[in-house]
């Protein structure tokens, strides 16, 4: 380490910041948001950069933002993008799609909370296709929004191609 750092500071004139410098192997360290695994060297996300992801997607799908689900899906596309773009070249393209399944079920969770109530639900179901007895199972669920948004009826009447015509970019 002090080969390096000595290195850096004389021949290339840098600043080596030692609180965040180290020398240790690719499995123990995190570099810019990514780990490496021991066994067969991959890229993958950081946990703590996967961790600031979802609380950043939480905080714009917010219920109580007051926006509408178009203006709320144009600023997690914009977010999304950006951070694809950076992370998107992970080896690890599970992470990725399991990200984007939470985040569109999160989305479905805020949709099945705006129609709040029954009737509302019902028809909104109905226009979009679902059979009247999946409707009536899932409004008389006594499950959360979260544990709905996971539901049959929801999937079929959000598929991905809702979310695909609101601008919503996939991560994988």
């Amino acid at each position: 380490m002090s080969n390096v750092t000595r290195f850096l500071t004389r021949r290339l004139k840098l600043k080596v910041n030692e609180a965040k410098s180290a020398v240790a192997r690719p499995g123990e360290r995190k570099f810019l948001g990514f780990s490496f695994s021991n066994k067969e060297p991959k890229r993958r996300i950081a946990a703590k950069a996967l961790l600031r992801c979802k609380e950043k997607i939480r905080e714009l799908t917010r219920r109580t933002r007051g926006i509408s689900l178009e203006q709320m899906t144009k600023e997690l596309a914009a977010y999304l993008r950006g951070w694809k773009s950076y992370f998107g070249f992970c080896q690890t393209p599970s992470v990725l799609k399991a990200l984007d399944q939470w985040i569109r079920r999160r989305l479905r969770s805020t949709i099945w909370k705006a129609w709040k109530r029954g009737p509302t639900r019902f028809r909104q179901l109905r226009k979009r296709g679902v059979s009247r007895i999946l409707i009536a199972n899932t409004i008389r669920s006594c499950h959360g929004p979260w544990r709905l948004a996971d539901s049959p009826a929801l999937h079929s009447a959000l598929p991905l191609a809702n979310f695909d015509s609101l601008g919503l970019p996939r991560l994988w």
